[in-house]
């Protein structure tokens, strides 16, 4: 599904990727790991074509994405749902609007937005909280909120960039098992993060970078 061919990023002084070979599969969960500055932000910013390599080629399916013009970028990038540390929700706006907002955007109908946004909070269990704001909700009910948001236009690809950075074990570990009830049912998941605990609660394909490189990609962690 993506495939990165001897990609390198550098940037004036600093490497953020060298020379990076790495094939993930559909349907796939992968977890990618290092400290910060081991270069998992740009590997991801890639798939997206938001960073471009200074050498290598990222290919999405059989697409050059680096290569896409601005109306074909679009398309691609609303085939990815991408989770942030910091949530990235609209604030004035509640749980059941954040998702619908989503939907307006690919131009889903306002009945499908009925019937699809109950379901996907469902999903993530925040029925209860469909009409509460952002600021009403902990840290953990927002970034399931955000993978809410994320899927809703199912995506074939999920990416979560540092989901769990701000969240206490507990949150961690529901946000972990969501993302696995989403890659259970077909979604392909990269997860970036640092923390290890999430990576053995997962127990699936780790690829452990350093210093822009991959340094060890192992299948099964368990």
């Amino acid at each position: 599904m993506i495939y990165f061919n001897n990609v390198s990023k550098v940037y004036k002084d600093a490497v953020a990727l060298d020379d990076v070979t790495v094939t993930i599969t559909a349907g796939e969960f992968v977890s990618i790991v290092g400290h910060s500055g081991a270069g998992k932000t740009t590997l991801t910013k890639m798939i997206l074509a938001d960073t471009i390599p200074t050498d290598g080629t990222v290919f999405f399916e059989s697409i050059d994405v680096h290569k896409l013009k601005n109306k074909d970028l679009t398309k691609l990038r609303r085939r990815i749902g991408m989770v942030f540390q910091d949530f990235k929700l609209l604030p004035n706006k509640t749980a059941f609007e954040n998702i619908a907002f989503a939907m307006e955007a690919v131009g889903k109908s306002d009945e499908e937005i009925a019937s699809d946004v109950p379901h996907v909070l469902e999903l993530v269990d925040l029925s209860h909280r469909m009409n509460h704001f952002p600021k009403q909700l902990s840290g953990g009910e927002q970034q399931r909120l955000a993978i809410a948001r994320a899927i809703i236009n199912q995506p074939e690809l999920i990416i979560a960039d540092e989901p769990t950075g701000n969240l206490d074990p507990i949150n961690t570990h529901e946000i972990v098992q969501i993302l696995k009830k989403i890659n259970d049912l077909g979604t392909t998941v990269i997860l970036a993060t640092h923390n290890k605990g999430v990576i053995d609660a997962i127990g699936k394909r780790v690829i452990t970078m350093e210093n822009g490189k991959v340094i060890r990609d192992t299948k099964h962690h368990k």
